[in-house]
């Protein structure tokens, strides 16, 4: 069937391994190659297809694809869970709550009473920690362009040309209060979500506004919680594939509005 699948970049996989704790199904190992060691899908009905290995990995050599592939098999994935290492069933099972509605409609799991959903959709709430201030202070956005949306923005607009372009998940705004004077002020931004919006179509709209724009510098900001991180590996990505040298970076920031 056609289904989201993870998509392993041997060019880029230096087979460090970092990604196997990553995986919450247990579905990548390490084997030996003629260029090294290199990860692998164990068995493609193994992966879910969600993308929560892509954080792990520190030379972006994971990304999602969208191909024909085996069905997931969530007793099979949980049988050798059991198996290799048990001690991450539940960690799973938190994994497969969270994406419920993510997953196609044959299939469907069975969630045990009381389990929690991990960092990305947890439900979680905080007290209050308000700086008092003599009077309120009200500022100007630092916004200078329209739209910002990386679904939207044309490559060719004149605010990406030669400028300092920041590509930001949705959430950051939000989350970090001085959003504006920090990362907005005198920059060029697209906005987006690399788990709910199509991350193939995002790295080639940032490839199109690299090569019509030549941006100075690509800064992205994502958030602390896993899937977030895919972000920073299709912009990383694009650069690539668009053949440029440009200075890139990253910044994350905490549900909590910190960053780290």
């Amino acid at each position: 069937m056609m289904r989201k699948i993870i998509k392993i970049d041997e060019d880029l996989c230096d087979g460090c391994g970092v990604c196997i704790p990553g995986c919450p199904e247990q579905a990548l190992q390490i084997v030996d190659t003629p260029e090294g060691p290199k990860a692998r899908l164990v068995k493609e009905f193994f992966c879910d297809g969600l993308g929560a290995c892509l954080g792990a990995c520190p030379t972006g050599a994971l990304t999602v694809e969208e191909r024909e592939s085996d069905v997931y098999d969530e007793e099979a994935t949980v049988a050798r869970i059991k198996e290799v290492a048990p001690e991450i069933l539940e960690e799973h099972l938190r994994h497969l709550k969270e994406h419920a509605e993510e997953l196609p409609e044959h299939h469907s799991h069975k969630m045990p009473k009381g389990v929690t959903a991990c960092p990305g959709a947890q439900v979680l709430h905080w007290p209050e920690k308000r700086k008092e201030t003599a009077k309120p202070v009200e500022l100007d956005s630092e916004l200078r362009q329209w739209p910002i949306q990386l679904h939207l923005v044309p490559p060719v607009a004149p605010y990406f040309k030669d400028a300092d372009l920041v590509i930001v998940a949705d959430c950051v705004p939000f989350a970090y209060a001085n959003f504006h004077q920090d990362y907005l002020k005198d920059k060029a931004i697209a906005i987006g979500c690399p788990k709910l919006d199509d991350a193939e179509a995002y790295k080639e709209k940032v490839k199109d506004i690299i090569k019509a724009a030549n941006p100075k510098s690509i800064k992205v900001l994502h958030m602390e919680v896993p899937c977030c991180f895919g972000l920073v590996h299709l912009v990383q990505q694009a650069i690539k594939e668009a053949g440029k040298d440009i200075p890139f970076e990253t910044e994350t920031i905490s549900i909590k509005g910190q960053k780290l």
